[in-house]
Order: structure tokens, then C-alpha cells, then sequence
């Protein structure tokens, strides 16, 4: 059995982490991404705008931290989606649907009482490092 090295990602494209954790890990073919929110990194802060504006920087953040580590959105397998009121799955989910127009990756919803400074969602996600990196 091969060991694997293990790197840590960061971009400037998505924001910092804000406390003890890397944004994501990349270990042989697969990248572990952290939750990550609808925070703008040139701000610090969570974009206005809803739902719908936190659902899409969210995933412009995620796939920042899957490009840094030689993936995308179009390879990814599993995504954790946290949001604080599931009353507002419709708007989240189609906002999530732009970004995986076809073959979507696996996906587990939940609501939860909290989120890092009050967002509305989180995303974190499991992908495959090699071809279609970049879509």
C-alpha cells in the first residue's frame, strides 16, 4: 500500500480561514474542501443580497479552493450542504443547479441553528483531482 502525501490548499480567491483549519487538503487524487460561506475575500464580509448572492459565492469559493489544489466543480463527488432555515432549499437549490448543470454530484442538506457570522449557508465537498479541472 502507497502512502499518500498530504498538502494543504489556500488561495487568495477564497477567503481565509478563521480559526485552526486549512480551506481544503489535497491527499493523492482527492481534495477535501472545508464549508465554506458566502463570504467575499476581498471584504472579509458576507455578500448581501440573500440567499441566492451567499449560495453563488459560496461556490465561487469552493471552487477557488478546488482549483488550488488541481480540480473544479464539474469533479466533484459529494457535497455537505448546511443551511440555516430549509425554508429556503428552493432558492439555494437552484442557484446550486447553475453551478452543476449535469451530473451533479452527491449531496446531503441539513438544517442546522448556526452558521460562521450569520450565514445563510455552507457548503463542503469531496472531489477528484485530474481531467475536466478548470470547467
Amino acid at each position: 500500500m502507497s502512502s499518500s502525501k498530504r498538502y494543504k490548499l489556500f488561495t487568495e480567491r477564497a477567503p481565509k480561514p478563521i480559526g485552526p483549519y486549512s480551506v481544503g487538503i489535497r491527499s493523492g487524487d482527492l481534495i477535501f474542501a472545508a464549508g465554506t460561506t458566502g463570504v467575499d475575500p476581498a471584504t472579509g464580509k458576507l455578500v448581501s443580497g440573500g440567499i441566492e448572492a451567499q449560495t453563488r459565492q459560496t461556490l465561487h469559493n469552493l471552487a477557488a479552493v478546488l482549483e488550488a489544489g488541481g480540480s473544479s466543480l464539474a469533479l466533484v463527488l459529494k457535497t455537505t450542504v448546511f443551511m440555516q432555515d430549509l425554508k429556503e432549499f428552493a432558492a439555494m437549490n437552484a442557484v446550486y443547479g447553475e453551478h452543476f448543470p449535469v451530473d451533479p454530484p452527491a449531496r446531503t442538506t441539513v438544517q442546522v441553528a448556526g452558521l460562521p457570522l450569520g450565514a445563510q449557508v455552507e457548503i463542503e465537498a469531496i472531489a477528484t483531482v485530474g481531467e475536466g479541472a478548470g470547467d
